[in-house]
């Protein structure tokens, strides 16, 4: 089942604006766009649009429509936002003379531009995590560089001035995907091949959430009360579990054959709102916090 969930989303999924687009300036014209190796999802900071990171640029959903704007079509890994800022790595677009790979990346106006953190020219980081309102960037790394003389997680508290490596014992498999607690930067979670782990001491420890079937998606509620993870264990699974008391709750899900849930994203402006895209290449919103749930991509289309 593993090899099926390398499929990429695929659409007429639109770019936002880039650095040389104006903040107000009207979207480009829906095109046939392609976006592979989808990376990450999130919605802006003013919920008002659901960004959706590519081989090709950052896709957006608004107003009930795909759309996209000019500029330059980076390659985002590891994509993650926080309330005022945008965190990710990856390769520059062609032509654009930037170096290769990004390291870590910030934009600080909703991805119009980006600022180098360091490490350029020697990583991406393709499971990469930010916290929404405290300061800390978590990435798995799977290569040396210049800051991180061993493999595994790292964290860093102030935008990669400095990374420290912490342990992450207890985290068994295969690392898939990372996520920050909104408030406390020492909760991180990890979906792993074999379940997903939960550490309350900055990822030098980990405890087993769901050990049942292969971890695959992880993302804290932005009210830092729930971690909602995905997994296949014959079926798809998508559970809302509370970080105090530990109940687990089943997300309904849409009907999906040889499908599961990639990423998860909420709307910081709508409580109730979340999105989910799949392995599959599809897309989902619901506005009744997962009891419901809106197609918005199907097949790699954007509808």
């Amino acid at each position: 089942m593993h090899a099926r969930f390398r499929v990429v989303l695929l659409s007429g999924l639109l770019l936002i604006p880039s650095a040389a687009a104006h903040h107000d300036a009207p979207l480009a014209p829906t095109g046939a766009v392609t976006l592979t190796h989808v990376h990450g999802l999130a919605y802006s900071a003013d919920g008002k649009q659901l960004m959706v990171p590519s081989h090709h640029g950052l896709a957006i959903y608004r107003d009930g429509k795909w759309s996209k704007a000019p500029g330059p079509e980076h390659d985002y890994m590891g994509f993650a936002a926080a309330r005022t800022r945008l965190y990710s790595s990856g390769h520059p677009a062609p032509d654009s003379g930037l170096v290769n790979p990004f390291g870590l990346i910030r934009s600080n106006d909703g991805g119009k531009t980006w600022e180098k953190h360091g490490l350029q020219g020697e990583s991406d980081f393709h499971l990469l995590a930010a916290s929404w309102n405290a300061n800390a960037v978590y990435v798995w790394s799977f290569e040396r560089n210049s800051k991180m003389q061993a493999l595994g997680l790292h964290v860093t508290l102030n935008d990669g001035f400095t990374w420290q490596r912490v342990a992450a014992t207890g985290a068994a498999g295969k690392p898939r995907a990372l996520a920050v607690h909104p408030n406390e930067a020492k909760n991180v979670a990890v979906a792993t091949s074999t379940g997903i782990f939960l550490s309350r001491n900055s990822g030098e420890s980990f405890e087993p959430v769901a050990a049942k079937g292969q971890g695959l998606a992880v993302f804290f509620d932005l009210d830092g009360r729930h971690l909602w993870h995905s997994s296949h264990d014959g079926s798809p699974r998508l559970v809302r579990t509370a970080l105090q008391g530990g109940a687990n709750a089943a997300v309904a899900l849409p009907p999906m054959r040889d499908d599961a849930v990639s990423y998860v994203a909420q709307n910081p402006a709508a409580a109730g709102e979340y999105a989910i895209a799949t392995f599959e290449r599809s897309m989902y919103v619901s506005s009744d916090g997962g009891r419901s749930w809106r197609q918005i991509a199907r097949d790699g289309k954007g509808l």
